[in-house]
């Protein structure tokens, strides 16, 4: 189990820092119905995790390690597509990233979540972290990872959750500073917010690139061995 959760951290951080979740967390916050809607995001943004890496694991049930302990043939080419994925995902969300002063292109429900009731936010969080490609794609190798270690299916679980648990600390850092300091919350998550709305690509490509090297290097090793 040590192992398994000592390979992904990484992937957990990842997710953490994925900026529109934090972002939409915060925006949430400054509506009427910020004590809902913003336990709701992170509710769902912790619910489809678990449901895609619980799925992943699975579906990997015969990644284990062969006698010699290598990785399966296939898992090792599921690391590098990913990683191929990864890097392709970097390198666009470099080339997107806004210039000096141009303005920073955000999704348009960011615009509407003075309406949103906590279900809608809810399928929000699961929606950025089920559905959305880069987030997607890291969680998918987070379970890969834990799946080829060969531990038992509890020990598997723990890892998966703990992965949750590291992924869960983006949305929910604003959300303990809300309920904590509460008015006094307003200015940190207000920075916070335009820090991540002005560095969103730049963070992203900087991530998938690290993430991208590991995986595609981790697959070479395997494959040559």
């Amino acid at each position: 189990m040590g192992e398994a959760i000592g390979q992904i951290l990484s992937y957990g951080v990842g997710v953490a820092l994925s900026p529109f979740p934090i972002i939409g967390v915060v925006l949430m916050l400054a509506t009427p119905r910020a004590r809902t809607n913003g336990p709701a995001l992170l509710l769902g943004w912790v619910l489809g995790l678990s449901l895609v890496g619980t799925i992943v694991l699975l579906v990997s049930g015969g990644a284990d390690p062969d006698d010699q302990g290598q990785p399966a043939v296939w898992v090792s080419a599921l690391d590098l597509a990913l990683g191929v994925l990864l890097l392709w995902v970097a390198v666009s969300e470099w080339r997107h990233r806004p210039r000096g002063d141009e303005e920073v292109q955000l999704p348009k429900w960011m615009r509407t979540v003075d309406s949103f009731t906590p279900v809608k936010a809810g399928a929000l969080g699961m929606a950025l972290s089920a559905v959305n490609p880069k987030n997607l794609l890291l969680v998918i190798a987070a379970a890969e990872t834990i799946a080829r270690t060969g531990t038992s299916g509890g020990d598997q679980a723990v890892a998966l959750a703990v992965f949750v648990a590291i992924g869960a600390l983006g949305p929910g850092t604003p959300l303990v500073l809300y309920f904590a300091l509460k008015e006094r919350s307003k200015h940190i998550l207000d920075g916070l917010k335009s820090w991540m709305e002005k560095n969103n690509s730049a963070i992203m490509a900087v991530l998938c690139l690290i993430l991208a090297a590991k995986l595609i290097g981790d697959a070479v090793s395997d494959l040559s061995s």
